[in-house]
């Protein structure tokens, strides 16, 4: 079967097709990140019998949404495949590719999610160690991350299924689930965390988790039971779900490179977040606040990313390489103008934004810390932009393997080494010998965040200038 020769690939206007893929993306992450702010503003504020626990909780929560976050790149192991796959398959009018495509996408996320359950359930106390997260918010954390890794099922085929349509060109119906799912999220979270006094005290810390978790499951029904009635030209029928060796194959040549680049980018932040948190809980609490903020760039970018990989695969497919390119171009435009205004943002609003964080006395050195970091981050932004859009449009294409060795370069080579030297008093070698250091704190840091960011801006924007990612076969 074949989609009708007469549907168009894009609209007319280049910029219209970004924009109508970017913007559903764009306000459906910042819903969910309204849901994580809402998040660090209850870890802020549910009774403690100790208020000196307050900032164990809030870098629990910092080193928690690094884990979730790495749960976020495993679930690339289905998501590039699906979106590179079926926009292919949408650019070509081939129906059959586009329905077997997504079918083996919600298979392959349902056994990944299975594997993910059980292993985060066996190996969450050991990460927590490696972190080097103090005893007391290690425990906190551990006590949120379990219904997460409980539920993972769930949410790695709702990233499936919104892959999929967003490789058939509908970022729409994604925004309206998961816009829907962040709109529950908040009460649910708030209910679970609080509870009904006096009927019912609530869960706590751990209430938030649950209230995510839970969220996504109805997020990820929904989506089922719409790909199953047919939408934006896909239908999910039993047909489609039975093992396809070699159209999973297809899909993993895609995707495994990719989640190996996002894993490396999370297992390098996870040694990045253990830089930070050896210098203490007011420092990760700080970091943690801070990346909450910094996300309002990372999430246009990932929006406008989505929106370069959609059209790029869909161009190749419809055997316009040129149009692609441009494509990718003003996705890259248009994302780093609006990174440029939030950059702008946190340097105006830094300390407002770091106090609905931290109300209590306690906390304000939390806010002298993380202010200046969250100003030096708008520095990046037009690096941030290239790193994120590009790598998004090169995996559209299907150049997945190059990526990887920028972001180890970028990690290995810049990153880890200057957080060391930067961040630290002393470097210790062994026992007898220690390396001074730059002893710059949190600031530190980032900035050997930053400097990596550029690096890999450049050489992700010179890898999709030079073209080969073209003549690419998926």
């Amino acid at each position: 079967m074949s989609v009708a020769s007469s549907t168009p690939v894009l609209p007319a206007s280049l910029s219209r097709s970004v924009l109508a893929l970017a913007l559903p993306v764009l306000l459906q992450q910042y819903l969910h990140l309204l849901v994580r702010l809402s998040d660090q503003f209850l870890a802020d504020r549910f009774p403690l019998s100790d208020s000196a626990l307050r900032p164990h909780y809030l870098a629990a929560l910092t080193t928690a949404g690094y884990i979730y976050w790495f749960i976020s790149s495993y679930t690339v192991l289905v998501s590039v495949g699906a979106t590179a796959l079926v926009a292919r398959a949408i650019g070509a009018h081939d129906q059959s590719l586009a329905w077997h495509a997504t079918g083996q996408s919600i298979l392959l996320a349902t056994l990944f999610g299975l594997a993910g359950t059980i292993g985060g359930l066996s190996g969450l106390p050991a990460l927590l160690h490696l972190l080097r997260l103090e005893q007391q918010a290690a425990s906190f954390a551990l006590q949120f991350l379990t219904p997460l890794a409980c539920l993972l099922p769930f949410q790695m085929v709702e990233t499936a299924c919104t892959a999929c349509l967003a490789g058939a060109g509908d970022t729409r119906t994604g925004l309206k689930v998961l816009g829907g799912v962040a709109l529950l999220n908040v009460p649910l979270a708030w209910l679970l965390c609080f509870g009904l006094p006096p009927l019912w005290h609530g869960l706590g810390f751990v209430g938030i988790a649950w209230g995510t978790g839970l969220a996504h499951t109805v997020g990820c029904i929904l989506l089922v039971v719409l790909l199953a009635r047919g939408r934006s030209g896909l239908r999910l029928l039993g047909l489609t779900l039975r093992p396809d060796l070699a159209l999973q194959r297809r899909l993993l040549r895609i995707s495994i490179p990719a989640a190996v680049d996002s894993l490396s980018v999370a297992v390098c932040q996870f040694w990045f977040l253990s830089v930070v948190n050896r210098l203490g809980p007011t420092a990760a609490a700080a970091h943690g606040i801070a990346l909450q903020w910094e996300a309002l760039a990372y999430l246009a970018g990932g929006a406008f990313g989505t929106a370069a990989m959609a059209l790029v695969g869909q161009n190749l497919g419809a055997r316009q390489p040129q149009r692609a390119a441009q494509a990718a171009w003003m996705a890259f435009a248009q994302g780093t103008i609006v990174m440029a205004l939030m950059g702008i943002l946190f340097v105006l609003l830094a300390e407002p934004m770091f106090r609905l964080f931290c109300h209590e006395a306690n906390t304000r050195a939390v806010i002298d810390v993380g202010v200046p970091v969250l100003r030096l981050i708008s520095l990046a932004m037009p690096a941030l932009a290239a790193q994120i859009i590009f790598t998004a449009a090169l995996r559209g294409a299907g150049d997945v393997r190059i990526p990887v060795l920028i972001t180890w370069l970028g990690f290995l080579g810049v990153r880890l080494p200057l957080a060391h030297l930067l961040a630290w008093p002393s470097i210790t070698l062994n026992d007898q010998v220690s390396l001074p250091a730059l002893n710059l704190g949190l600031r530190g840091a980032w900035i050997a965040m930053i400097l990596d960011l550029w690096l890999r801006g450049l050489f992700l924007t010179a890898r999709f200038a030079w073209g080969r990612w073209r003549h690419i076969d998926v």
